[in-house]
């Protein structure tokens, strides 16, 4: 049950993603050019998700029986704001605006084989296994019990 409900919201989400031009990079750049020729339609579909997520958050969070299939539900345990948290943030924000595919959103296309979805997605995963590589080099070493 819990793969089928999985497949359900993954189908929605990208078909979502799809019917809405967010897995358009030239609608999403578009979005970004206020300057130019600025295409102010994917902000009703920004507008569309935080509504969802406001539900989700006053409505769906509080229920006393949880989440159906998990134990809990799964939310960051920190409200700290922190370099790591900014500089994500900037990353993220610049890949955006550069290539006009969103990490979630490329998903779905990744479907059409295209190359430069293909390339934006290996650099995506490159870019997180290098991410881990450097948060474990700067941890420091545990001393060793001699």
């Amino acid at each position: 049950m819990r793969i089928l409900i999985a497949y359900v919201v993954g189908t929605i989400f990208g078909l979502g993603i799809s019917i809405s031009g967010m897995a358009n990079p030239a609608k999403v750049l578009n979005f970004f050019d206020v300057a130019g020729t600025w295409d102010p339609s994917l902000a009703f579909v920004m507008g569309g998700a935080l509504v969802v997520t406001f539900i989700g958050y006053r409505f769906i969070l509080p229920r006393p029986a949880g989440p159906m299939f998990e134990q809990r539900f799964l939310l960051p345990g920190s409200k700290h704001i922190d370099g790591k948290l900014i500089g994500g943030a900037v990353l993220f924000g610049v890949g955006w605006g550069i290539s006009g595919f969103c990490p979630g959103g490329v998903l779905p296309v990744l479907g059409t084989g295209k190359i430069e979805v293909i390339l934006f997605v290996v650099a995506m995963v490159a870019g997180i296994f290098a991410a881990r590589a450097m948060m474990n080099f700067r941890r420091p070493a545990t001393p060793t019990q001699a």
